[in-house]
């Protein structure tokens, strides 16, 4: 099951609001608010690499208040 950790940069003050429209999303293992460069770090879990590469590119970048995204994909040894 492919998984990725996702930084989430938002545009000024829209940090809760873009972290309560991720915590609703069903592939969403976890959601962090974090201080420095990024804003929220979430854990996202999909059934195959294209539902993963689906929703990294047309759900989540599309969400009222993100301003930039930076995906890391996990893998196994």
């Amino acid at each position: 099951m492919p998984e990725a950790f996702v930084l989430f940069k938002t545009l000024p003050s829209h940090e809760r609001e873009v972290y309560l429209a991720l915590a609703e999303h069903t592939a969403i293992a976890e959601v962090h608010a974090l201080y420095g460069e990024f804003d929220l770090l979430v854990r996202v879990s999909s059934e195959n690499a294209g539902q993963l590469t689906s929703m990294l590119m047309r759900e989540f970048r599309q969400i009222s208040g993100v301003k930039e995204t930076q995906t890391l994909i996990a893998v196994e040894y």
